[in-house]
């Protein structure tokens, strides 16, 4: 599934410049990522970068884009 940055995100910005797929952009209220991009880092990392990074595990799984990891990694192909 794509990954989504929840209430939790305090903008630091940490996240944005570590997506091997560009799918992080800065928001209105807060980051977001298109779940339509996101491949959870499959195909370039073995963790998500993003979740790793964040300071307040903002980032986390989207319960409404269940995907698995062989469709991720058609995304990221």
């Amino acid at each position: 599934m794509a990954l989504m940055v929840n209430n939790e995100c305090i903008n630091c910005g940490s996240c944005e410049p570590m997506c091997p797929n560009d799918a992080i952009s800065e928001g209105e209220e807060r980051f977001i990522i298109d779940p339509d991009i996101c491949t959870e880092c499959i195909g370039d990392n073995d963790e998500p970068q993003c979740a790793e990074i964040c300071p307040v595990e903002a980032c986390v799984p989207d319960p409404d884009r269940e995907e698995t990891r062989k469709e991720l990694q058609e995304k990221y192909s």
